[in-house]
């Protein structure tokens, strides 16, 4: 087992590990950390506790201190300088006529780096614009191009459920998300309704995936031949929540079939098709996965 202390640097960051280096760090506190980019500040998200040995990346990055007051405000002018930067880089890049989009500027807690985030539909040429913004700001500058999931986690938004976004508020890391759990849910394969404000399916998707799972190996096939209470019939529909199937059912061979439901238990497969009828997925669906 190792000590370690849990540290995030943004809201709805991924949180890391540290080594506390025998300080004694309160959650919901803040601490001075050096990292593999400079010195950060960042929230205390876990406080002294021990883990095993496999659940990190060594070596350790280590706490160097408790944040201050001080050390709060340098924070807030850093945050003022990022606004003149950003300002600043959008004028050049309108300047130099670059395809991007600027996204959000980063400034260390040690003032030795400045981070533009940006996106853009191909490979962008920036050298002429890092070398501008060097002799503007005279410290490191890093231009990091981010995907369009990532540039809603830090603009953030409201989603289509009314609530702020999952990935701005709680999600440390994306899950991949697939067209298949829109289908394992029986959801209406329509872009608009199953893609969130970046344009890619929505991360909720994910979050009933493995009870769709478990739930669906109880159901039978559309289609499949079932016995019931009430004769055999073929199943036309299932209802995986409510673990129900629709079933054409005859009481004799010769008699017209009665629709009718039943509970996944009242009912025996007699004759399986052995596959999920599906709704087919187009190319152009397929472009909002991941």
């Amino acid at each position: 087992m190792i000590e370690v202390v849990g540290i995030r640097f943004k809201k709805a960051g991924k949180m890391y590990y540290f080594d506390p280096d025998g300080q004694k760090l309160e959650k919901d506190g803040f601490a001075i950390v050096e990292t593999a980019r400079g010195i950060e500040y960042g929230a205390v998200i876990k406080e002294n506790t021990f883990v095993p040995e496999e659940t990190i990346v060594p070596p350790l990055k280590k706490v160097l201190r408790p944040a201050t007051a001080e050390d709060a405000k340098v924070v807030e002018a850093n945050a003022k300088k990022e606004e003149e930067a950003f300002r600043i880089c959008l004028q050049k890049i309108a300047r130099l006529e670059l395809d991007m989009k600027l996204v959000d500027v980063e400034m260390t807690f040690d003032k030795n780096k400045l981070i533009f985030y940006f996106t853009s539909d191909g490979r962008v040429d920036f050298r002429e614009l890092v070398k501008e913004l060097a002799a503007v700001f005279r410290m490191r500058i890093e231009l990091r191009q981010i995907g369009v999931r990532d540039e809603a986690k830090m603009l953030s938004g409201i989603g289509i459920c009314g609530r702020a976004l999952c990935c701005a508020t709680f999600l440390g890391d994306f899950q991949p998300v697939s067209i298949k759990m829109a289908k394992d849910q029986n959801l209406a394969l329509n872009p608009t309704k199953i893609s969130g404000i970046c344009g890619r399916l929505m991360c909720c998707l994910k979050y009933e995936e493995d009870v769709y799972e478990e739930l669906n190996k109880k159901l039978p096939f559309v289609g499949d031949i079932i016995s019931t209470p009430d004769g055999t019939g073929e199943i036309l529909s299932t209802n995986v929540l409510m673990q129900q199937v629709k079933a054409a059912v005859r009481k004799t061979e010769n008699d017209p079939p009665t629709i009718a439901f039943y509970h996944v238990d009242e009912i025996k497969v007699i004759k399986s098709k052995k596959k999920r009828k599906q709704q087919p997925v187009s190319e152009e669906l397929k472009q909002y996965e991941d």
